[in-house]
């Protein structure tokens, strides 16, 4: 008798965005019409914990798989070592999720991204942002330049700054918080592309649109999305990327750089794709769901 299949999807303990709760839902949809069981669980029960008898506890064992659509790297953590099949890979998620380490981990694959720089980590609030490093950030980009935290998603905390005094203020303002300084790509200014990968395949492409005469394009600060015939050399550039970290399933944001040139800006481990389902009538959670259950399966093969 064929053993029957049954799996988690988690979703952040405080989630409450549609658009993010639509990719659980959709993929739960596509999971049911292959045959297989899911259940869409919010991380708010503490699956994992270290100490007592076990060592390491996991409340998550009894399921063959778990999709991750959270950035809880504790937890993410905990299923690793528990040795839960998880998608995205604890460690893929984690590269990601720091928008530095992402541009670090790629920095040897020949892709083009725009200049950056890792921001300088304070620890005291009271400290002030030196003459000095201001000197070096406008010799290495001039203006305006962009200033992000490493962290975050929807275009949040993401700074235009288009002189020193806006500087100063912007790297006061996450000096003592993981961030980064990027030059300003004038030439896609309000726009990107966004490709989505699903098991080494690219499914096709979608240009964003900011909203107004927002420098951003992110779809949740209200842009909007076109479906995008992307070249050949963007797909290779999304593929190597995704390949490179160890994506299963990703969004990745190539920014319009000058004659033609693409530059990879940023790749989401849990990039949403509602929009992108909508504008481009391709099946995001069926493919992800058909290549999860093919990982499984010849993960099963494998090991008999």
């Amino acid at each position: 008798m064929t053993k029957k299949i049954k799996g988690a999807i988690l979703v952040n303990a405080y989630q409450r965005l549609e658009d993010a709760m639509y990719q659980p839902r959709r993929m739960s949809e596509e999971f049911a019409a292959l045959g297989v069981e899911t259940e869409i669980l919010r991380n708010d029960f503490f699956p994992v914990s270290t100490g007592g008898k076990e060592g390491l506890h996991c409340g998550l064992k009894e399921y063959d798989f778990v999709v991750y659509f959270d950035k809880d790297k504790y937890v993410l953590q905990g299923l690793g070592e528990a040795g839960v099949p998880v998608f995205n890979s604890p460690r893929a998620i984690e590269t990601c999720d720091d928008k530095m380490t992402t541009h670090l981990a790629l920095s040897r694959a020949g892709i083009p991204m725009p200049n950056t720089l890792p921001g300088l980590l304070c620890y005291d609030p009271e400290e002030k942002i030196k003459n000095s490093t201001l000197d070096i950030v406008e010799m290495a980009f001039g203006f305006p330049v962009v200033v992000k935290e490493s962290y975050g998603s929807l275009g949040k905390e993401v700074f235009l700054v288009h002189n020193r005094d806006q500087l100063r203020l912007a790297l006061g303002k996450v000096k003592c918080r993981p961030h980064l300084i990027q030059e300003f790509v004038p030439t896609s200014a309000g726009r990107d592309l966004r490709v989505i990968v699903v098991g080494g395949k690219v499914l096709g492409g979608m240009l964003r649109i900011g909203g107004g005469n927002d420098f951003r394009s992110n779809i949740g600060a209200g842009g909007r999305g076109e479906p995008f015939a992307m070249p050949d050399r963007v797909a290779e550039c999304a593929l190597l990327a995704a390949k490179t970290i160890g994506l299963d399933y990703c969004g990745i944001d190539f920014l319009f750089g000058k004659d033609d040139g693409m530059l990879l800006c940023e790749v989401n481990s849990n990039a949403f794709f509602r929009t992108f389902e909508s504008v481009t009538g391709i099946n995001v959670a069926r493919a992800y769901a058909e290549h999860i259950l093919a990982k499984i399966a010849k993960k099963d093969s494998d090991s008999h």
